[in-house]
């Protein structure tokens, strides 16, 4: 059974926007899509762009160094379909968000 971590309150992580949480030492971009949390490898396959700084548009987050576009639903990179980052888990209990990864 996954073990989840709490990484962060909503209220932290802004409706149509993301946020980088660290989870056992690895970056992870958290993403609110109406009021449903996602959460992917925060680092783009391109060039090692952070992803949780990048754009959210629907559930494609774009990456901000070279415009590779990731879902945060899958970690299925649009952009380049042979490519995918790491998804995980998310839950929320009251105002905080846990994350399995």
């Amino acid at each position: 059974m996954a073990e989840f971590q709490k990484v962060a309150k909503k209220s932290e992580v802004p409706e149509g926007g993301g946020k980088t949480v660290e989870v056992g030492g690895k970056k992870i971009a958290l993403f609110n899509i109406q009021g449903s949390f996602h959460a992917i490898e925060d680092t783009c396959r391109h060039k090692g762009g952070p992803l949780g700084e990048g754009s959210l548009e629907g559930s494609l987050v774009t990456c901000p160094w070279h415009g590779w576009e990731y879902d945060v639903t899958t970690g299925a990179c649009r952009t380049n379909p042979a490519v995918k980052v790491a998804a995980y888990q998310v839950r929320v209990e009251g105002e905080d968000i846990l994350l399995s990864a």
